[in-house]
């Protein structure tokens, strides 16, 4: 958990807690702004996912942080090392590779010291090297924002005062962008990507400080964005310097295209995305190559690994390309006409949904009735569990963004994993609840907002779905012995949370007894799945049983149809 500094305390050195710290905010509030910065994309392509591209590098940068701290008490070399891999490994869109380039730049500055000075040095080690890694750089993008941010700080000093004008510096550079490229200034727009590495500074802020980034104009010290030059990293301290009109002048070797834009209507229809196992010189040779077949390119990464980012119309070429120069994997191939949305400055596309359900039932009932609230369905046959590739093809099928993954079945969890992670591979972001049972997915489904933020709809179903206990009734086919006993051929079986704790022989006395059981722990809502070959008196008899016993129980019954088990049952 982020480390609440007191009031009037500042941090004087970025340590690996302070680092974690960083790592937890950044998370947070590119959270916070993702949709508004998704809203706002329409640079280099307006593909309406910037926000969500860098929330994803910035979730596979924090999970690496927490990975070293669970295994060991690392250092700040050790942090800032995982911070910046973990982003690398885990970048997604242009501008989540070039995040992880800028926090690769600065992890070897930081690797020595983390006083204000070190944090001047690495941001400008970070613009340098981003604005390195990309083939065809162009001013107001968050390149522009990260140079000025150097630009702003580069006098150095203590550790708060260097956060607060690297954040102020690029907020200012910010602001200028609309004014930089056309395609910004026709949409009325800031660029996307700067506007997330705004977000990430002024988590920096609110690590070191405490408190919350005044915004540019405030009393900050009359903090100014200085004209940014080639290499930020030579630029003295030159106080209080701005350019003419007070924007931050344009970057030698940096402009717009001859229009202005990077993405003509006729543009390369496709993101490649890959991690290429490579040496320097096949690399170089690669960089090449893929700028002769398209656009965007990025080559971030170094020390034998590397992530490459570029667009193309012939993703096989792009992808042959990374076999020759070394061992591609993690291919992720995104076609825009499928995937872009419609957002201002570009023509309209067909617009693939923001976010799905995909759930595995039993029964064609239960299929329907998850259909009719949305869900995408895998139906179960008895005996034959879905495979990886059904649930992979599934989350295909519910063409969105963002995919919630339902197994509701303990031992679909492994193979439920392994889709998730395929389709992750492919760019699609899916949240794995672990449901155990239908009517926890039921349960989860039932609080479903796909308007709300993806993190709070997958915390509110995962909170729906763990309050629901759950049983089934079975007979057994042979005897054997079980939890609650020795079991004959034909007995019904009461299973609680998978686990047999009645066995009788009549299945509405054994329904009796489990739903006894289940309600001594209390309970507000009982819900009643049943089979068709389920005698048809079952469910009448148990909801009366529960409005004579519980009187502050409600009760609910869904019919699975065939191939479900006789009767699930689920409290709440």
């Amino acid at each position: 958990m982020p480390r609440a500094l007191q009031p009037s305390e500042e941090l004087a050195e970025l340590d690996a807690a302070a680092l974690r710290t960083w790592s937890a905010r950044t998370l947070d509030a590119l959270g916070r702004e993702r949709e508004e910065i998704d809203a706002i994309n329409v640079y280099p392509v307006a593909d309406g996912d910037t926000g969500t591209n860098l929330y994803l590098t910035a979730e596979a940068a924090h999970q690496a942080v927490e990975a070293v701290f669970a295994a060991s008490a690392p250092d700040t070399a050790e942090t800032a090392r995982a911070m910046a891999h973990g982003a690398l490994l885990g970048a997604r869109g242009n501008s989540g590779t070039i995040l992880s380039q800028l926090l690769r730049g600065m992890a070897g500055v930081l690797a020595e010291g983390g006083d204000g000075d070190h944090l001047a040095c690495a941001l400008a080690e970070a613009a340098a090297a981003a604005r390195q890694a990309v083939a065809r750089p162009v001013d107001g993008t968050i390149l522009t924002v990260a140079a000025a941010a150097a630009v702003a700080c580069a006098g150095g000093g203590p550790l708060a005062q260097v956060a607060r004008a690297a954040h102020a510096g690029a907020a200012t550079a910010l602001a200028a962008t609309s004014g930089q490229l056309d395609v910004l200034a026709r949409a009325g727009v800031v660029d996307a990507g700067g506007r997330g590495l705004v977000a990430v500074l002024g988590a920096l802020v609110e690590t070191v400080t405490g408190g919350t980034p005044q915004p540019p104009g405030a009393d900050t010290g009359a903090v100014r964005a200085a004209p940014v030059t080639g290499d930020v990293r030579a630029v003295p301290d030159s106080g209080d310097v701005r350019s003419p009109g007070g924007a931050p002048g344009p970057a030698p070797g940096l402009g717009p295209a001859p229009d202005g834009t990077c993405l003509p209507e006729d543009g390369p229809a496709y993101e490649v995305i890959y991690l290429l196992e490579a040496d320097d010189d096949a690399v170089a040779l690669l960089r090449a190559r893929l700028d002769a077949l398209g656009d965007s390119l990025v080559v971030v990464g170094g020390d034998g690994l590397w992530n490459v980012h570029v667009h193309v119309d012939d993703p096989g070429a792009a992808v042959e390309a990374g076999v020759e120069a070394g061992r591609p994997h993690r291919i992720r191939i995104s076609h825009f006409a499928a995937d872009a949305a419609t957002a201002p400055g570009r023509t309209e596309r067909t617009e693939r949904a923001q976010r799905a359900v995909v759930a595995v039932v039993p029964g064609e009932g239960l299929a329907g009735l998850c259909a009719e609230a949305g869900a995408t369905t895998v139906r179960t046959r008895p005996g034959e569990p879905p495979e990886g590739d059904e649930l992979l093809d599934a989350i295909r099928r519910a063409h969105a963004r963002e995919v919630v993954l339902l197994p509701n079945d303990t031992d679909l969890r492994g193979t439920a994993a392994e889709a998730a992670e395929r389709a992750r591979a492919e760019g699609i972001r899916v949240a794995l609840i672990p449901t155990r049972a239908a009517v926890q997915g039921i349960a989860a489904l039932a609080v479903h907002e796909p308007d709300r933020r993806f993190d709070e709809d997958v915390v509110a179903m995962t909170a729906a779905a763990g309050a629901t206990r759950y049983a089934e009734l079975a007979v057994a086919e042979h005897r054997s012995f079980t939890s609650a006993g020795v079991c004959q051929a034909g007995d019904v079986l009461g299973l609680i949370e998978g686990d047999v704790a009645v066995i009788g022989k009549d299945l509405t006395e054994t329904a009796r007894t489990v739903l006894n059981r289940m309600l001594s722990a209390g309970g507000e809502l009982v819900t009643l799945v049943v089979a068709d070959d389920t005698p048809p008196g079952l469910a009448p008899d148990l909801e009366h049983h529960v409005r004579r016993g519980y009187l502050a129980v409600d009760t609910t019954t869904y019919h699975a149809g065939a191939g479900a088990p006789p009767l699930l049952i689920g409290v709440e």
